[in-house]
C-alpha cells in the first residue's frame, strides 16, 4: 500500500513514517521533500518562503508519481499547498487540478496529524508557532474541502489521538481497505 502522512511541523509524522516502516513488512520511507532538496544543495529561507514551499509541492508531485509500490511518504502535496495558502497563496494558483490528481491518485491512504492539546503536551515545542498554526487549519480546509477535486475517493484517516499507538491505528485501518 501507498500512504501519505500529512500535517504542520512538529506534530510526529516523521516518527510515524517511521514506525509505520517497522510495523508493516516490505514498507519503505520516503523522506519529506525538504530534507531531499537539503541534500541537493537547496538553501531554505528562514523563516521559509513561498518559493521554499513550491520547491518542496514539485518534488513532492514527483515522489508521489513514482511507481514504487509499499511506500509511506513523509509529506504529501497538501502540506505544501497548506503552507502556501498560510502565506496567502490561493491553491487554485500554485498548482493544475490534474496535476495533483495523478499525484494523490496514486495513495491508497492518507494521514492526517492536526494539532491538537494533547499533541502540544507530548510533543517538543516546535519553530515558528503562527505558520505552524495557520498552516494546520489551512490542511484541514484542504483535505476536507478538496477544492481541485484531486482526492475524492482516497480514504483520509484524521489522527487526533495521543502520538503513541498511532502506528496500531493506521494499520487497523489499512487492514479495512484491503
Amino acid at each position: 500500500m501507498r500512504i501519505g502522512v500529512s500535517g504542520t511541523h512538529g506534530t510526529g509524522k516523521t516518527t510515524l513514517v517511521e514506525e509505520l516502516c517497522s510495523l508493516l513488512p516490505g514498507h519503505a520511507a520516503v523522506d519529506e521533500p525538504y530534507l531531499l532538496l537539503e541534500d541537493e544543495g537547496h538553501e531554505f529561507h528562514q523563516p521559509p518562503t513561498s518559493e521554499d514551499f513550491r520547491a518542496q509541492l514539485r518534488v513532492s508531485l514527483r515522489l508521489l508519481r513514482s511507481p514504487a509500490a509499499d511506500v509511506v511518504f513523509d509529506r504529501t502535496p497538501v502540506d505544501f499547498l497548506a503552507y502556501l495558502a498560510a502565506h496567502g497563496r490561493t491553491i487554485e494558483a500554485e498548482v493544475a487540478p490534474e496535476v495533483l490528481e495523478s499525484a494523490m491518485s496514486s495513495l491508497d491512504l492518507l494521514v492526517v496529524l492536526p494539532l491538537t492539546a494533547e499533541t502540544e503536551r507530548q510533543l517538543p515545542a516546535a519553530e515558528l508557532p503562527g505558520l505552524r498554526t495557520a498552516m494546520d487549519g489551512r490542511l484541514l480546509d484542504i483535505v476536507h474541502g478538496d477544492p481541485l477535486d484531486a482526492w475524492p475517493d482516497l480514504p483520509v484517516l484524521e489522527l487526533t489521538g495521543p502520538p503513541d499507538g498511532r502506528a496500531a491505528v493506521v494499520a487497523r485501518a489499512m487492514a479495512g481497505l484491503r
